[in-house]
């Protein structure tokens, strides 16, 4: 078991937000299957994204990785409290949680949103340790709105917001999640940004940050993948494999990319000077599409372990195999029922 702040985590393997976790069946099957230890919603805006076709995703072939154009849910965030809310209430016994993915790119909204789930949290005395926060700073495909964790000081205003109810509320359980980075400096500023928010706290002057999970990392932006190089058959060679041409590019491709980022931030957290710091955990996710991987995940600091693209491939039985439950499942991202499958189509 992983205790972040006020939530259990067992076992230490959960969804991202992701396309797959868009809607209250797929959110069911997430929250039934006995080898996830958490449950991630989609990322939710307070009014709902407008989707339509040019928002897809395609499966490479040769590859399990994936390259998506999808932007935060369109469904409202009133729709996933409201089905958080029903599984909640469908099973008292159970103590799994749920991490409700949110951004706004107004930081009056996001207050709203806040306020809107600390009601949610406190309609019951045990909810406040079966939901976390994920603040969804790194969504590469919002045209117009680059993931503004690529500039951390731009994260201030929301992060404002979030410190305002942790503080509050200390039984909150808030995280962000995280873009790749690819350079020193950005680690660095990300750590300077997080650290301003310490405080010390109570007679005990412990030291306490408003951050209790870092989820590295999201999708690897301005990719572009050909037609010809996904598992669609008669693909045009000519053609994008998504609308838009660029996307987000996960899975496979970006796995030692995401594993740096891990390794990178759990250094850099262990040995800060900040003892706050030193207790945040750390969520990895990128490329994790078997058993070693994941392995591969908590050799490099992360604490918990997520999927996104194998859970497209495979749906619910991603996690199975991930856990080592189902060894000789066929997992090389073609299959076609499977793809259905867990898109609902």
């Amino acid at each position: 078991m992983v205790r972040v702040r006020g939530i259990d985590v067992h076992p230490p393997l959960l969804n991202t937000s992701c396309a797959w976790a868009s809607d209250l069946q797929q959110l069911t099957a997430l929250y039934d299957c006995p080898h996830t230890g958490a449950v991630s919603t989609r990322t939710a805006t307070l009014s709902g994204f407008k989707e339509d076709s040019s928002h897809t995703v395609a499966f490479l072939a040769g590859s399990l990785s994936s390259i998506n154009s999808y932007g935060y849910s369109p469904h409202p965030l009133s729709s996933y409290i409201t089905w958080v809310r029903m599984l909640l209430e469908r099973d008292s016994l159970s103590s799994k949680p749920f991490i409700i993915s949110i951004t706004e790119s107004d930081p009056e909204s996001l207050r709203k949103m806040m306020t809107a789930i600390q009601d949610l949290r406190a309609a019951h005395p045990s909810w406040h340790a079966r939901i976390a926060i994920e603040f969804n700073a790194s969504c590469p495909n919002i045209k117009g709105h680059p993931p503004p964790s690529y500039n951390f000081s731009s994260l201030s205003p929301f992060l404002d917001i979030f410190a305002e109810h942790f503080w509050a509320d200390p039984t909150l359980t808030i995280g962000l999640k995280l873009p790749p980075y690819t350079m020193a400096t950005q680690f660095d500023d990300a750590i300077s940004g997080i650290t301003t928010y310490t405080r010390q706290c109570g007679p005990s002057g412990q030291y306490v940050n408003p951050l209790a999970f870092l989820t590295c990392t999201n999708t690897l932006g301005n990719s572009l993948v050909f037609s010809d190089q996904t598992v669609e058959s008669g693909a045009d060679a000519s053609s994008f494999a998504l609308p838009p041409g660029i996307g987000g590019l996960a899975g496979e491709a970006i796995h030692s990319l995401s594993l740096g980022n891990v390794y990178s931030f759990s250094r850099l957290l262990a040995e800060s000077a900040d003892p706050a710091l030193r207790e945040i955990v750390i969520i990895g996710a990128g490329g994790v599409t078997s058993p070693e991987a994941v392995t591969r995940m908590h050799r490099a600091g992360a604490k918990l372990v997520g999927c996104a693209t194998l859970l497209g491939a495979l749906g619910i039985a991603a996690f199975a195999h991930l856990n080592r439950e189902q060894p000789n499942a066929a997992v090389d991202g073609t299959s076609d029922s499977s793809r259905d499958k867990a898109t609902g189509a």
